[in-house]
């Protein structure tokens, strides 16, 4: 006798298995489902420091390549990311040296060709150190980042713990020329008046050399690792311990590798610079404002900018550079914006450089800009880096047929677009 099932009794039956096969598929997409991996810690750049020698330059640029792409690899291989690799030279009057202007222009051409092709970009070295020359090397310098794409170039606007006026007029004469002489200006991201800043910095347009070369330093990008940090922290204290913390595991994560590096392949690491670079998705204003719980610009501004770079110097480790906050007004989406509603001006940036490495960076001025305006603004720079002994840089882009009030429309992709504001210092609004 056959039985007969009812209609029910199957509905529920197909319902069962649905579950199970979705539950089943459930359980099978989870176990297949990784956990997401913790963001890898960025290097801004691995910069290599080369004495050029003019007859081997192509060598030697080949070699330092090959170190920098072995480096590059090693380090990825142990969660790091890197982002450029770079190389730095001693001071290119010394290996430009007999030259003539128009000969000079045809080496750094070829070298700018080299760099292109090998996808490095190369410091050349401050073009002012001491001399009569100065002038006429600065102007060098000038026709020589104009033409160029992947070269970067400084003055030393500070000799011996006191401020080089004439290197400091050079500087002025740079920036007027490179504004005048490039599109929108840009010509300007490439060059720095540098004040007390030592070599072995891995950052551009400030890294150089003056020892023998082959060796290596690391700059990180660890802004967002900062603000992370210090995210809901209720006082400085805090945020310091947080902050000495995070900069201790950042160093010797990095000194481990940069060491076995060093081992292997006699390149001599100099040191990690720890100032926590920012880009265009990293703020280093918003670890700032974390501490202090207010706008940058507020009270107690200088006061947590003190607290970063107080746990960069609590930091025992091999170090190197400026190691401390750096503010780039059109490298910062943050502080771009800060810039941008008038909260910051050159006088308070520099009054935060009392307390950290930044000085004036990437900060948009109107194109009408004299270079008496700009050698006042470079000598401030100057005479606050001799006064407090620390590195500082100036690299000020004055903008072509733009006035204050008016956008920069930069053509450099590194390059945040902002609102000028006037040299006298903006007002909020």
């Amino acid at each position: 006798m056959r039985r007969r099932i009812s209609t029910s009794t199957t509905s529920k039956t197909k319902t069962a298995i649905g579950v199970i096969c979705s539950l089943f598929l459930f359980l099978s997409a989870a176990a297949q489902t990784k956990p997401p991996e913790p963001p890898k810690t960025k290097i801004r750049c691995i910069t290599a420091f080369v004495r050029l020698d003019r007859a081997s330059y192509q060598l030697q640029i080949a070699d330092a390549v090959k170190f920098l792409k072995i480096a590059q690899t090693t380090f990825e291989s142990r969660d790091f990311t890197v982002q450029t690799l770079r190389i730095a030279t001693q001071p290119f009057p010394e290996y430009t040296q007999g030259l003539s202007h128009d000969a000079a222009l045809q080496f750094f051409k070829d070298l700018d060709g080299l760099a292109q092709m090998q996808n490095v970009v190369i410091s050349i070295g401050p073009a002012y150190l001491s001399g009569d020359d100065g002038d006429a090397q600065a102007d060098l310098l000038a026709d020589i980042l104009k033409n160029s794409k992947s070269l970067y170039g400084s003055v030393n606007v500070t000799t011996n713990a006191s401020v080089n006026w004439p290197a400091i007029h050079a500087a002025a004469h740079v920036m007027k020329k490179l504004s005048d002489g490039t599109l929108h200006g840009d010509g300007n991201f490439h060059f720095a008046a540098l004040a007390s800043v030592s070599q072995g910095t891995p950052f551009f347009p400030a890294a150089y050399l003056t020892g023998l070369g082959h060796q290596f330093a690391i700059g990180l990008e660890s802004a967002n690792e900062v603000a992370a940090a210090v995210r809901d922290t209720p006082d400085a204290p805090t945020a310091n311990r947080r902050l000495i913390d995070l900069f201790f595991q950042l160093a010797s994560n990095v000194e481990n590798v940069a060491l076995r590096i060093d081992s292997e392949r006699g390149w001599t690491y100099l040191g990690l610079d720890l100032s926590p670079a920012t880009s265009q998705d990293a703020s280093i204003v918003t670890a700032i404002e974390n501490i202090s719980h207010q706008p940058l610009g507020s009270n107690g501004t200088l006061s947590a900018v003190g607290v970063i770079t107080s746990a960069i110097k609590d930091i025992g480790l091999r170090k190197t550079g400026f190691s401390g906050v750096m503010l780039p007004v059109l490298e910062d989406p943050v502080l771009a914006q800060r810039w941008s509603a008038g909260l910051v001006s050159l006088d308070s940036l520099l009054s935060y450089s009392s307390v950290c490495g930044t000085g004036f960076d990437t900060v948009p001025l109107p194109g009408t800009v004299t270079e008496e305006q700009l050698i006042r603004i470079i000598g401030d720079v100057a005479t606050l880096s001799v006064k407090w002994n620390k590195p500082l840089t100036a690299r000020l882009l004055p903008v072509p047929g733009k006035a204050a009030g008016q956008q920069t429309d930069f053509s450099d992709p590194h390059l945040l677009d902002a609102t000028i504001q006037p040299i006298s210092g903006p007002e909020p609004h």
